[in-house]
């Protein structure tokens, strides 16, 4: 997303080119390239001029978007969302634990954008938490 975002304006970005800056095998990329498709984050065109650019501004794509195209939500416990994930006894409070998990997660990725990696300037309470002690 980061080689499109780069070059955003200046035509469709070749699959292979893509793979090679990013040491992608292309079978795989073909892949992620169409779950970015699909979530309309991505287009695309066939054809010798073709290749793929984003379908807005890098400002406008968190890295939560990328992701849960490429792979689902978020956080998913034993392929289930924590709200609905059912604990008994003892381990009832896990449950809150996994949404906390999810909303700190949330916190990070959706507040980080396409544009804001490209700056290598990243949101204010993603840089604290990248440079704590224990991160």
């Amino acid at each position: 997303m980061l080689e499109l975002a780069a070059v955003a304006g200046q035509g469709p970005v070749k699959r292979d080119v893509v793979s090679e800056a990013q040491g992608i095998p292309l079978p795989f990329l073909e892949h992620i390239l169409l779950d970015l498709r699909r979530a309309e984050i991505v287009q695309s065109v066939r054809g010798p001029d073709g290749g793929y650019w984003l379908s807005r501004p890098a400002s406008e794509v968190s890295v939560a978007d990328v992701v849960r195209a490429v792979d689902g939500p978020l956080v998913n416990i034993r392929g289930v969302r924590p709200e609905n994930v059912e604990y008994h006894g003892t381990a009832e409070p896990l449950r809150e634990v996994w949404l906390a998990a999810r909303a700190s997660l949330r916190e990070v990725l959706e507040n980080t954008t396409l544009a804001d990696l490209l700056s290598k300037r990243l949101p204010a309470k993603v840089q604290k938490l990248a440079t704590t002690s224990d991160a």
